[in-house]
């Protein structure tokens, strides 16, 4: 894992990250949704701006999001899981996956969410979070995973194509109201997602 030390200049390069501790990545539990709805908000404000439109992002509450985030850790089981990484006990990121009753574009699994704060991005935590996710819902059976980014999204995108995901379609949909364009990435093998070592 690559991380910047403290004396480096942030600013020179914006692909530099700030981790300068260690990183520490656990299953989440139902004691962390409200870090993770704040890390979710922070997120999405952070790389949506533009793509969605700014009154729906400064409306988010995390009063909201931390009721839904406390319903989904409490159905955890080996076939939907939660994962967080933290830095020096503050949690700066997590990804979630689920095992799909219906297969999508005949795939098995979804990764459902990854979002990791801007300040500790280009430290490998998204890939270390996107790796345990593959690994407990291939161990509950699934032999494949998607995901669905936002077109728009070209720093996700480059993310996990970045990590030999395929890209399988685009479509159209629906989130609050919003009309938006949302593009699939997927892994046919998911053993394969274990074995990634490129840092990202």
């Amino acid at each position: 894992m690559s991380v910047t030390g403290k004396g480096q200049n942030k600013d020179r390069d914006p692909d530099i990250t700030n981790v300068v501790g260690p990183v520490t990545v656990r299953r989440a539990t139902v004691d962390d949704a409200a870090l993770i709805a704040q890390v979710r908000i922070d997120s999405w404000r952070a790389a949506y701006r533009g793509m969605i439109p700014d009154a729906y992002l400064d409306g988010m509450k995390v009063e909201d999001s931390t009721r839904m985030w406390t319903r989904v850790l409490s159905a955890a089981s080996d076939a939907a899981c939660t994962y967080v990484a933290e830095v020096d006990g503050e949690l700066v990121g997590f990804a979630a996956g689920i095992t799909l009753a219906e297969r999508k574009l005949d795939f098995d699994a979804e990764l459902t969410a990854l979002y990791v704060l801007p300040s500790a991005q280009r430290a490998g935590i998204g890939r270390r979070l996107l790796t345990e996710v593959a690994a407990t819902l291939g161990a509950a059976g699934a032999p494949n995973m998607l995901v669905w980014v936002l077109a728009q999204n070209k720093k996700a995108r480059d993310f996990y194509a970045h990590l030999d995901a395929l890209l399988l379609a685009e479509q159209t949909f629906k989130w609050d109201e919003l009309d938006l364009i949302e593009v699939a990435y997927g892994w046919r093998d998911i053993q394969s997602i274990g074995k990634i070592t490129t840092v990202s």
